[in-house]
């Protein structure tokens, strides 16, 4: 057995060595919580001051439009300059929106229009963010432990969902709303310092530094000629539109009036959703390249059953099993893609491949979250439901019938990838 073919759990634990991965890990671990910190708090203070379900959608809705906007011009920044730099800048953008929010928090000045100004202004940041961040992981790891990488990355992510929240519930109790908001801003330094030691990126050849320079529609041109990268894309694009509405925008309405139940069972099953999607995200280390496709196509049939079942479900236990398989299998599907993305994309175009991987999530999610919420007060949200589970798996098997086996090669490096040294 190869090196490529052993267990990724392997090198996922391999990559906890002494090194740049590590320092960037442990930051980002510390920053992700208190960002889901400042989600959970930020949701209390507007239910505290509005009942409407439309201005609850309008603080999404605010920050998904200037990074619908902004995303590929982040992207090709990204590739253009250093992205530890651009990294740092975001990270104190956000602090600076955190501590705002908190001192309006605090002084109980907040009004609604704050909390929406200011959800504009951080998908400003995260439209620069987002692409470079997810072009930095894989420069920070050789070529064959990207997947070990993203997998760790994910396992992160999804395992502060779980912590973040239950920390602000703490804080808020104990300090009140404003006290989560300034723990976020604090945690930005974690992510900062670890970004300050991570090493420069090795200048590459004059024919991979034009390309860096070259315009955002190279990345849509690169995205469209390679058929594995376009697959993964429109496989997510398909789960954001028909999949996330039912399980995020929608689902306080779902517990309230289909389900008729309250405020705790819906916390309950958003701690079953964040279970879900962890123990996806460690799932991924334990698929090989080879059982990609089977995985993949597995996890399109757990999601489309599990929305189809919430929609004829009548009882929490029902809805909690249906909300768990769902996050499992998404949780791994989005990983895999990502991962497959990132293997696929050359270095020079990695920061344009990832923004346009990145919008057919974070660019569709407020509009699909006001296609599908409008579908369903038309027709119900029972058979909304119901037709968006069929609809999902016939748009994603037939992305992934397409896609083939394509999505187990092992993608071949025109040029060898930059190793950094384990220690600095």
């Amino acid at each position: 057995m190869s090196a490529e073919e052993k267990w990724i759990g392997h090198r996922a634990l391999a990559l906890l060595r002494p090194g740049a991965f590590r320092r960037y890990i442990i930051g980002s671990a510390i920053s992700d919580t208190g960002t889901w910190m400042q989600v959970m708090a930020q949701g209390w203070v507007m239910s505290t001051l509005t009942n409407k379900a439309i201005l609850l959608g309008m603080a999404n809705f605010a920050a998904g439009v200037p990074t619908l906007a902004l995303t590929m011009i982040g992207g090709s920044v990204a590739d253009r300059f250093d992205k530890r730099k651009i990294l740092i800048a975001t990270q104190i953008a956000q602090i600076a929106l955190a501590i705002g929010l908190g001192w309006l928090v605090l002084s109980g000045r907040i009004q609604i229009w704050h909390i929406i100004f200011f959800a504009a202004l951080l998908g400003i940041s995260i439209a620069f963010e987002m692409p470079a961040i997810s072009a930095l992981v894989p420069e920070l790891v050789r070529r064959d432990e990207i997947a070990a990488a993203v997998a760790m990355d994910r396992s992160v992510f999804h395992g502060s969902r779980l912590v973040g929240p239950s920390f602000a519930g703490l804080c808020i109790g104990w300090w009140g709303a404003a006290s989560a908001f300034f723990a976020n801003a604090l945690s930005f330094v974690a992510l900062i310092a670890a970004l300050i030691s991570l090493p420069k990126r090795p200048v590459g050849t004059a024919e991979e530094e034009k390309k860096r320079r070259s315009g955002i529609m190279d990345g849509f041109r690169y995205v469209g000629s390679n058929r594995t990268i376009l697959s993964m894309i429109a496989l997510i694009a398909c789960t954001t539109i028909f999949v996330f509405p039912t399980i995020s925008v929608m689902l306080p309405l779902y517990v309230r009036n289909v389900l008729h139940l309250g405020p705790r069972e819906l916390g309950w099953l958003m701690a079953v959703s964040g279970t879900g999607a962890f123990t996806g995200s460690l799932g991924l280390l334990t698929i090989p390249r080879a059982k990609r496709l089977w995985a993949m196509t597995g996890n399109v049939l757990a999601v489309a059953l599990g929305v189809f079942f919430m929609s004829r479900s009548y009882s929490f236990l029902l809805t909690a099993c249906s909300m768990g398989i769902l996050a499992v299998a998404l949780s791994i599907n989005f990983g895999l893609a990502n991962t497959i993305v990132q293997e696929h994309a050359p270095s020079e175009l990695r920061g344009r491949v990832s923004a346009v991987f990145g919008l057919s999530f974070f660019g569709l999610m407020p509009i699909a979250g006001l296609v599908v919420t409008g579908f369903s007060d038309l027709i119900g949200m029972r058979p909304a439901l119901a037709v968006a589970s069929v609809t999902y798996a016939v748009a994603a098997f037939s992305v992934l019938s397409l896609a083939g086996h394509h999505v187990c090669d092992r993608p071949v490096s025109p040029t060898p990838e930059p190793e950094f040294e384990p220690v600095v």
